[in-house]
């Protein structure tokens, strides 16, 4: 049986204790931790062998963003969900562009938390070896860019650029529709499920994080363009 494992820290027990027991309730393998500190050490613990974290931002000792950049430099593939309050609007766009795949705003629901973290697992179960192996070998090229759809991997002029599995999601959806205007939509739709409760507006961080890193000036982008009143599309 795959266990399905998860790093929750937050500082407030009682979220805590409610996140931990409900997603253990939905077959999760948990592993909680107070504040930022104890998740660093925890995941050094187990050997990054995590699937998922939940990661409240605002935790004392080390705060989640920070949490958050360290996970993501150590492990590209796991993925990592803040838990934020309404008011720290900044807080969720630097989050994201440190690498996180998503937020969930408090208070928040038994149903939109275990959605949430199911639709990152499912996203992060995709890059295991045992599912690549399964892909037939597929290569898209356009222009100076490659995607392999087996490795899982983005090269521009035979550099590797390193992909979240959320990057890469959004990046495999432009390359199978080359030049096509892709709503806010569609690109939720096809990355985060049609029953994504979030905002459209994390697709716009995604985005702005995507051309740092295929964009020669992600200022003036030749790549990957704004449909003013849509959403985007790929110009090769």
């Amino acid at each position: 049986m795959i266990m399905k494992k998860v790093l929750v820290a937050e500082d407030e027990q009682a979220i805590r204790e409610f996140v931990v027991i409900n997603l253990r309730r939905s077959g999760y393998e948990v592993t909680e931790a107070c504040d930022g500190a104890q998740a660093l050490e925890e995941y050094e613990a187990e050997n990054g062998d995590f699937d998922v974290a939940v990661l409240d931002i605002m935790m004392p000792n080390v705060d989640g963003l920070e949490v958050c950049k360290q996970l993501r430099a150590k492990n590209g593939n796991i993925g990592i969900i803040l838990l934020t309050a309404k008011t720290q609007e900044m807080d969720k766009v630097s989050g994201l562009m440190m690498g996180a795949d998503d937020y969930i705003t408090k208070p928040f629901s038994l149903s939109e938390l275990v959605a949430r973290v199911d639709a990152v697992y499912r996203r992060v179960s995709m890059l295991a070896p045992s599912n690549a192996s399964k892909e037939p070998v597929s290569v898209i090229e356009l222009g100076d860019f490659k995607l392999n759809l087996r490795n899982r991997t983005l090269s521009k002029r035979g550099r590797f650029i390193e992909l979240t599995q959320v990057e890469f999601q959004m990046m495999e959806y432009f390359f199978t529709n080359p030049g096509a205007a892709l709503s806010r939509t569609d690109i939720l739709n096809y990355v985060w499920g049609s029953e994504y409760f979030g905002e459209e507006k994390i697709v716009d961080v995604n985005i702005r994080r995507l051309r740092i890193k295929v964009e020669d000036e992600p200022s003036n982008p030749k790549n990957l363009i704004t449909i003013w009143g849509i959403g985007y599309k790929w110009v090769v």
